[in-house]
């Protein structure tokens, strides 16, 4: 048992803001949270935060790693130390488009990870390749695909961990999604360009995710509402947001909020191997990738997901957005935790739940992070 006394700040708990907590922590998770106790360790806030562990279900990469380029232990833990440092607790490495083979590498590698105890990892996440041409993004057409039998026996297979998947749904059959739900992967809509029956029609038969709402996919018009507009007017599905500032104008960021239940939005990084890592340019199948001014860019614009870290997502929700810290923190760890299935594990600061939490500064910095009730940034 270890008890942690955190003063002079705010802790964000489900039961509301606290100005000091003591927190009891028993084989990883948290025992109890009290006003006040005797402490093995104790932190004076100056004014910062304790936050739960943000959980970003879309990492590409860090630390100079990119998950295509490495699907392994190796570069699972790699990725996984970088974006640590910037308070992320858990996370699904993130797959861009790939081979079949390659795929399989990162399931197995995702298995294998979990199973060697990596800090973080709790499943993977594969980004395409049964996605739409016309809202490919950076993706590399070539490795499209159609969800053939094996296929879609390989995503099925029993794993260690959650596997999300994110396709187009006018590539794929209702009974196709039907499947894919039943047998536990975690479907989010993204790179489509499906029109607003179709997107429906989707998140009826078991999609429960939209990744990265507004980007990769047909726009809200007023006469084709598109995937967009399916989206905000749902309100049960998880829709993630990048808030880099690039990927969304804030004022599309705050109309979805305000129409949509707030536990309902993830924050999540699209990160690539820049986060964490003084990387300039790097490969993706082939292409030069740019880092600058914050963003990741291919040689003719596109944008190639971010150089966004949690922290940062956090702290545009409050700056730029206008969220209330527990807001923020709750689409920074409590709905990502609740889209994966998790929240009876993680999310939250509550007896019960993983010992997983953040400590930022005043001005939203990241300045530790525990997972587990061990600091390990």
């Amino acid at each position: 048992m270890t008890v942690f006394a955190f003063t002079n700040g705010h802790i964000v708990t489900p039961g509301g803001i606290l100005e000091q907590a003591a927190i009891e922590v028993i084989d990883g998770r948290i025992a109890s949270i009290a006003p006040d106790a005797a402490a093995d360790t104790a932190i004076n806030l100056d004014g910062g935060w304790i936050v739960p562990g943000f959980i970003d279900t879309q990492v590409n990469g860090g630390a100079g790693v990119l998950f295509n380029d490495s699907p392994d232990v190796e570069g699972i833990a790699a990725i996984g130390r970088a974006h640590a440092r910037y308070g992320t607790t858990a996370f699904l490495p993130t797959l861009i488009s790939d081979t079949p083979e390659i795929v399989a590498r990162a399931l197995d590698a995702t298995d294998a990870a979990i199973e060697a105890g990596v800090p973080g990892v709790i499943g993977v996440h594969i980004e395409g390749p049964v996605i739409s041409v016309t809202r490919k993004g950076i993706h590399d057409a070539d490795k499209f695909r159609r969800l053939d039998d094996d296929f879609l026996a390989l995503l099925t297979r029993p794993r260690r961990g959650k596997v999300m998947l994110t396709l187009a749904p006018e590539m794929v059959s209702l009974e196709d999604i039907a499947t894919l739900h039943k047998a536990g992967v975690i479907l989010s809509i993204g790179h489509s360009d499906a029109d607003y029956e179709t997107a429906k029609a989707a998140i009826a038969a078991g999609m429960t995710g939209v990744t990265h709402l507004y980007n990769a996919m047909s726009p809200l018009l007023h006469r084709a509402p598109g995937v967009v507009g399916a989206s905000i007017e749902d309100q049960a599905i998880y829709c993630g947001l990048i808030l880099d500032g690039f990927h969304v104008h804030d004022a599309p960021v705050r109309i979805a909020m305000r129409a949509r239940p707030l536990d309902r939005f993830l924050l999540v990084t699209d990160a690539m191997p820049c986060v964490g890592a003084d990387v300039a340019e790097f490969d993706l199948h082939g292409r030069r990738i740019l880092v600058e001014g914050g963003r990741c860019l291919g040689e003719d614009g596109t944008l190639a997901g971010s150089s966004l870290d949690m922290a940062g997502a956090f702290r545009n929700a409050v700056n730029r957005i206008g969220l209330s810290h527990a807001d923020a923190a709750m689409m920074a760890a409590t709905s990502p935790a609740a889209f994966l299935g998790l929240g009876d594990e993680r999310g939250a600061l509550a007896p019960g739940l993983a010992a997983d939490w953040v400590q930022l500064t005043s001005d939203l910095m990241p300045a530790g992070t525990w997972i587990a009730g061990n600091r390990i940034a």
